[in-house]
């Protein structure tokens, strides 16, 4: 059995909204928990909102900025009650991330791993427009904290060895780092609760890519 569950999410065009508008649609600078969350409900096929909140609070979200990618704003037009407006569309060109999804029921990371590898609908990248490049599994463990599942798994390289600091965004206890809103309450009603996470440098092993 295992707590934790890793996702690589890479992929051309990636959108994580943290305050979404009617006209501008944000994109975070790397996965949030809501967008994570979204991706486990499609590969487990859930659609109900007690179903989607209750998986939310089951579980513990870290991801590891290994290529923050670059942000990019796309134009598009969208039909409304006051007619056809300019909406502005956000989205992270070329990124990667590594995400470890725990929890304290490791009989649900087992449900979580397999649904990742056959997942009942599409998974997408914040958006359905953002199809992932490389499927989002990468194993299961068991880890005392996030940081250490996350400093676990080394970076490949053809062209450097050695170790690299990345960004790692770690969720925290109430009241500890910063303060976002991105634990789903209710994905039919757009509503989100307050969440914290901390901003991190952690050490990362390179090691040569297989030839």
């Amino acid at each position: 059995m295992a707590n934790t569950l890793f996702l690589w999410l890479e992929g051309p065009m990636q959108s994580w909204g943290e305050r979404a508008r009617w006209s501008r649609r944000d994109s975070a600078t790397e996965p949030t928990k809501s967008g994570v969350v979204g991706l486990l409900a499609c590969a487990m096929g859930l659609d109900q909102d007690a179903e989607i909140r209750h998986l939310s609070q089951q579980i513990r979200v870290g991801v590891r900025c290994d290529r923050p990618g670059t942000l990019q704003k796309d134009y598009q037009t969208i039909e409304g009650p006051w007619g056809t407006q300019l909406s502005d569309r956000y989205y992270l060109h070329d990124a990667m991330f590594l995400v470890v999804v725990q929890a304290d029921d490791e009989a649900l990371i087992e449900q979580l791993a397999a649904s990742v590898q056959n997942p009942i609908w599409p998974i997408f990248l914040g958006r359905k427009s953002c199809p992932p490049s490389r499927p989002p599994f990468a194993g299961i463990g068991n880890f005392l904290t996030m940081q250490a599942a996350l400093e676990s798994v080394p970076i490949t390289s053809s062209q450097a060895s050695g170790t690299v600091r990345v960004r790692a965004v770690l969720e925290s206890k109430v009241g500890e780092g910063t303060r976002r809103r991105d634990e789903i309450n209710s994905r039919s009603r757009r509503t989100f609760l307050p969440r914290y996470t901390q901003d991190v440098q952690i050490e990362i092993p390179i090691v040569p890519e297989a030839a």
